[in-house]
C-alpha cells in the first residue's frame, strides 16, 4: 500500500483550523487553473468568493456555488470581513473562555480552606465544593485556578 506524502500546508491548514473541509465543492476557474489558488485553503476561498462579487460583479448565488458555499454562508463570510478583515475568518476558539465554575464566592472558600490546612489534598477541595456549592469541578481546574491565583501575588 503506497504512503501518502506528507503536505506541510495542509497540515498547517489543519493545525490552524482553516483547511476548506469541502475542497471538492470549489469548481470557479481560478482555483482549477492556477496552482496559486489553492480550494484546500479556506480563508483563500472565501476572500476569493467575496472578491468575485465585489470585484468582478458576480452575482452572489453564483459566487456562493462555484465556491461551495451557501449563500447564507456568503453573507456570514461578508460580515466577518466587513468586521475584522481576513482575520474575520481565523476560526474562534472553542469552549469556555474563563473559569466559569470557580466563582468569586467558590475561589475565597478553596483559598480560606487553603488558608486553615496548606496540606489539603486538591480531590478533598472537589469534595467540599460538591457539598457545599453543588457543583462538580475537575480537580485540574481547581489546580490552574491556584496556580492563576498565585500568580498574582
Amino acid at each position: 500500500m503506497p504512503r501518502k506524502r506528507p503536505d506541510p500546508k495542509l497540515d498547517s491548514l489543519k493545525k490552524f483550523g482553516t483547511a476548506n473541509p469541502r475542497p471538492n465543492k470549489v469548481t470557479d476557474e481560478l482555483f482549477t487553473l492556477h496552482e496559486f489558488f489553492d480550494p484546500r485553503d479556506l480563508i483563500q476561498v472565501k476572500y476569493e468568493m467575496l472578491r468575485r462579487v465585489r470585484a468582478d460583479g458576480w452575482p452572489i448565488s453564483r459566487a456562493a456555488a462555484a465556491y461551495g458555499f451557501s449563500r447564507p454562508s456568503f453573507y456570514q463570510a461578508q460580515a466577518e470581513f466587513e468586521h475584522a478583515g481576513l482575520a474575520g475568518f481565523m476560526p474562534e476558539r472553542r469552549g469556555p473562555r474563563e473559569a466559569h465554575k470557580l466563582s468569586g464566592e467558590v475561589m475565597t472558600f478553596i483559598e480560606s480552606m487553603r488558608g486553615q490546612n496548606a496540606e489539603v489534598k486538591t480531590m478533598e477541595l472537589v469534595s467540599r465544593v460538591k457539598d457545599k456549592f453543588g457543583i462538580d469541578i475537575h480537580r485540574r481546574s481547581i489546580e490552574r485556578a491556584l496556580s492563576r491565583s498565585k500568580k498574582k501575588l
